[in-house]
């Protein structure tokens, strides 16, 4: 699954902010966010809340990424390859 099918397949809101050297995806997970854990692995998000896990790649040219859950909004920071 990628970002955009977790928008659409899962209804979450899901915003994408794009700057000249990074791209920024928040996505809200609700109230169910707030015991949500987050890691990247070989390109691919895996975020898991409870006993639910899901998983989405990043876009094939995302570069570095870091990943981080507050108030149950996810974001995704991707800085482009040098």
């Amino acid at each position: 699954m990628n970002i955009q099918q977790l928008a659409r397949d899962d209804g979450q809101m899901v915003r994408q902010y794009e700057y000249d050297d990074s791209d920024v995806y928040a996505i809200d997970f609700g109230p169910a966010g707030g015991e949500t854990t987050v890691d990247i692995a070989d390109g691919t998000v895996i975020v898991v809340t409870g006993d639910d896990q899901r998983e989405f790649d990043l876009p094939e040219d995302a570069g570095d990424a870091q990943a981080f859950m507050k108030n149950g909004v996810l974001t995704i920071e991707l800085e482009e390859d040098r």
